[in-house]
């Protein structure tokens, strides 16, 4: 049942259509083989038994059947395709959707240990061999297995000890494949691995080739990519070269079965225990029963390495989402109560504490590193803290519904993602069931109106992905759109600003000021003269808050702010967040 799990990715009744359907064509299929022992036995009898004449009637009446059985087959082959191949697809194609949903739901912190490389696999790859897996494997593996049973409970009527013979080596063939399951099991797993770290370095590979270009990096050059094909190049050779033999000689062990079948039927034909008929019989059935055996065998060898695929999605599918189901209050006030968090192994926050009521303006100044990004994300619960809460309307958001939760949200980063979609699509991300006219208004509002205009096709530009085809200050304008068009009472800002040119930082000073005006505001910026007017601004070292309130008064107490104060001051600095107090 694990198998079927794994194969399926923890979805086993995707096999119940294929597998009935299969098994009845299958059962059709063995009707024509039937008739051919009956009709070789009418033909051959008048030369056993000369005194009994030739049944022409009785083998028309077989021709015939032979006719309607290939019709039947045909009839039942046709919702077996289709159930094969249509729902195969459909559940890779559902099964795709529901993990990429899944994804979505799963923390940052997770998301942020595995590599993208492998992920972007899974989703690809090993549901397309799971794909197959569902359309040409098992169906064919369940209806290979059902008909030699049924032929060899056929046959024994006919004469067991041919039978026996015939299938005497079954065992040896089977005990074989079983035997070697764990060597096959380890070589798929070393092949599943190689071609895990060949496809995180492609994409390594892709994502880094300015870089790549800039350095004269490019061809053999670049040893990772070179040396992680090598290694895949290497497993998969092993892997067929092992696991091959395996199945072929198993295979061997099968047909050795016709032999002795042969074997014993001259030795009981010459002692006269045994008639042509019979052992005609089972030269013809002989010939072709052992085909869907090995398609069987070969076919196990496949399903166990397809087995290992099936288990990692499987493992991903399970692992848990972020809980809570309660919708968050109409309160906007946020607070941090003894907050301690680390990625991984490096710990980021220590016991910080703050409070941002509603409608306030917030600002996190340090150095790089101490932590007022992270501060951002757990607000927004990327993550949730390792120790401590975040309260939100006097409630932990831990037992907030995510979703819900990001509904009272927006965020606008300093590296902008912008999807490979129109001008429009990217916009409405703030907001799905927005109009054509609100999604304009947003876009004046972000001074981006213009500048879209321009383009060749307006708002229908395809933009390339990441954003690639705009610059960084549009980018960044049509983001502060897509957050004015979600309209949400708490607004994340992450240095937005920081990496921009004095032009477009007076343009998305407009947007920005329009954006925080009577909500929420908290404030992660590198540039203080920008958050001068704050209603507190907060000092981060070290992962603690080491001061905190006004602009005079931090200047005054000549700490950490004062002195990174003096290292910036500049009066060419715009003031991009104009006075926030009532």
């Amino acid at each position: 049942m694990n198998m079927l799990r794994s194969i399926t990715a923890d979805n086993p009744r995707s096999l119940v259509k294929p597998v009935f359907y299969t098994t009845i064509a299958n059962l059709a299929g063995i009707i024509p083989f039937a008739l051919l022992v009956e009709a070789a036995r009418l033909i051959f009898n008048p030369f056993v038994h000369p005194d009994i004449p030739l049944d022409t009637a009785r083998l028309w009446w077989v021709c015939g059947g032979l006719a309607a059985s290939l019709v039947l087959l045909f009839v039942c082959e046709i919702p077996a395709y289709r159930a094969q191949y249509r729902d195969a697809y459909g559940a890779a194609a559902n099964g795709r959707s529901r993990l990429a949903e899944h994804l979505r739901k799963l923390s940052l912190g997770y998301l942020n240990k595995r590599d993208p490389g492998d992920l972007a696999n899974m989703i690809t790859g090993d549901f397309a061999m799971l794909e197959h897996g569902i359309s040409h494997l098992v169906p064919q593996m369940i209806g290979a297995v059902v008909m030699p049973v049924l032929a060899l409970i056929g046959l024994s009527f006919l004469d067991w000890r041919l039978a026996l013979s015939l299938f005497a080596a079954m065992p040896l063939a089977i005990l074989l494949v079983f035997l070697t399951s764990g060597i096959q099991r380890k070589l798929g797993s070393q092949h599943m691995r190689a071609k895990i770290d060949a496809g995180g370095r492609l994409q390594e590979y892709l994502n880094g080739i300015r870089v790549i270009k800039a350095y004269n990096l490019t061809g053999e050059r670049f040893v990772r990519l070179e040396s992680s094909f090598r290694e895949l190049m290497r497993q998969s050779i092993r892997l067929e070269g092992i696991v091959g033999p395996i199945v072929l000689s198993a295979i061997a062990c099968i047909r050795g079965g016709l032999t002795l079948m042969v074997m014993a039927g001259v030795h009981l034909l010459l002692g006269g225990s045994l008639d042509v008929i019979t052992f005609v019989a089972f030269l013809i059935i002989g010939t072709r029963i052992f085909d869907p055996l090995m398609t069987a065998l070969a076919g196990y060898a496949e399903l166990r390495y397809l087995e290992q695929a099936g288990g990692r999605i499987v493992q991903l599918l399970r692992e848990p989402v972020m809980q809570g189901e309660r919708l968050p209050p109409a309160n906007h006030d946020v607070e941090l109560k003894q907050v301690t968090f680390g990625y991984m192994d490096q710990q980021v926050l220590r016991e910080v504490s703050l409070s941002m009521p509603a409608g306030s303006f917030t600002a996190l100044v340090g150095p790089s590193g101490s932590g007022k990004s992270t501060i951002l994300r757990l607000i927004a619960r990327f993550y949730d803290p390792d120790k401590g809460t975040v309260i939100m309307g006097g409630e932990d958001i831990r037992a907030m519904d995510p979703e819900a939760l990001l509904h009272k949200v927006s965020m606008v980063f300093q590296d902008v993602y912008l999807f490979q979609d129109t001008i429009a699509g990217n916009i409405r991300f703030g907001r799905k069931d927005a109009t054509r006219e609100e999604i304009e208004e947003a876009a004046r509002l972000a001074c981006c109106h213009d500048f879209i205009l321009k383009l060749p096709q307006g708002y229908d530009t395809m933009v390339g992905e990441g954003g690639s085809t705009l610059s960084g200050g549009e980018k960044q304008r049509i983001s502060i759109a897509r957050a004015m068009l979600k309209n949400a009472p708490i607004i994340l800002l992450d240095e937005a600003t920081a990496s921009l040119d004095p032009e477009n930082e007076a343009e998305i000073q407009k947007a920005i000021d329009r954006l925080v005006r009577g909500r929420t505001v908290i404030v992660v910026a590198h540039r203080l003269k920008t958050v001068q007017h704050a209603d507190r601004i907060v000092v981060m070292d070290h992962g603690q808050i080491v001061e905190q309130g006004r602009h005079d008064e931090l200047l005054s107490s000549n700490g950490l702010y004062a002195r990174l104060w003096s290292r910036q001051h500049s009066p060419q600095q715009p003031d991009i967040f104009p006075d926030h107090r009532p």
